[in-house]
């Protein structure tokens, strides 16, 4: 696949068509360069995580990060990436008024979807203590407002409550159903406990539903497979590379401080060559070389 030719991102379309033939599994993506290899292990989308995007800066996920910048990693990720792409857009990055924007913003990057959540701020990581939320009529409001702000009619909009760790589990199901009343395609119940949760989740819920399998959490670590089985629609996996990655990091800066060569673990590596095959540098050489021979 030519990096140059065959990459045109599928965006919202390309998402709906997948939604409702079985369950798309969503690897967390931080870079144009972990989009390419998500794409190349097999996956047919991809999410952006809000943490991610604000751990790559170093920072932590409490809506710290701007519109710009979430989109401006979006935009990077699209770019270079044929598959759709899902969007953390936290709170709608402000007030009602606010979400109309992000809507906007958001679907002229060419994102697929965004979610928006009912915290308020400054939000905490869905799997933290001591989260509080807005009211329902405040986070029907939001919805609305993405719903009447959104061109594309494929344009998905997943709303997220955080509610089953803060007023239970029965309280987290009629969120949702008043968000779905609001418009919402999707609805992403986060931090669910026990895969009884999930099964009585889907249940009582019509429409689409998508789960978080984020790392060291609340909710226990299930398969594609057993998801599917269980009738949701999405599965992320938001930071599974992004951990990875940060790890090996941390490893590497370690092992270069003490040895003072790379020698030791160059096999541990990624090699030029391959590096260059994951990005296409053939692809962009022959491409610049056959620009050359039109301007002579």
């Amino acid at each position: 696949m030519s990096r140059l030719r065959d990459n045109i991102n599928s965006g919202p379309s390309g998402l709906r068509k997948m939604l409702g033939k079985g369950i798309i599994a969503c690897p967390g993506v931080f870079s144009g360069m972990t989009a390419i290899m998500a794409e190349r292990a097999g996956f047919k989308a991809a999410y952006l995580s809000g943490s991610g995007v604000a751990g790559m800066m170093g920072i932590p996920d409490l809506a710290m990060t701007t519109m710009d910048e979430v989109s401006m990693d979006a935009r990077k990720i699209i770019e270079i990436s044929s598959l759709p792409l899902i969007v953390d857009c936290d709170t709608g990055f402000g007030e009602t008024i606010n979400v109309t924007r992000t809507i906007k913003v958001m679907e002229s990057t060419g994102v697929a979807a965004i979610h928006l959540e009912d915290q308020i701020l400054p939000k905490k990581c869905g799997h933290l203590a001591g989260k509080e939320l807005v009211p329902v009529e405040e986070m029907k409001a939001k919805l609305q407002a993405a719903v009447s702000a959104r061109k594309n009619k494929d344009f998905t909009i997943i709303a997220r409550t955080d509610e089953r760790s803060v007023g239970g589990f029965d309280s987290a199901v009629e969120r949702a159903k008043e968000y779905i009343a609001s418009g919402a395609d999707c609805i992403f119940p986060e931090a669910l406990q026990s895969v009884e949760e999930f099964k009585e989740f889907r249940k009582k819920i019509p429409g689409f539903l998508l789960a978080n399998m984020t790392e060291f959490g609340k909710s226990p670590l299930l398969s594609v497979d057993e998801l599917g089985k269980l009738g949701y629609d999405i599965a992320l996996f938001p930071l599974t590379a992004f951990r990875a990655t940060i790890k090996t990091a941390e490893d590497v800066y370690e092992k270069l401080k003490k040895a003072g060569s790379q020698r030791g673990f160059i096999n541990d590596l990624m090699s030029r060559e391959h590096f260059y095959e994951v990005i296409g540098y053939a692809d962009y050489e022959a491409e610049d070389s056959s620009l050359a021979k039109r301007r002579a």
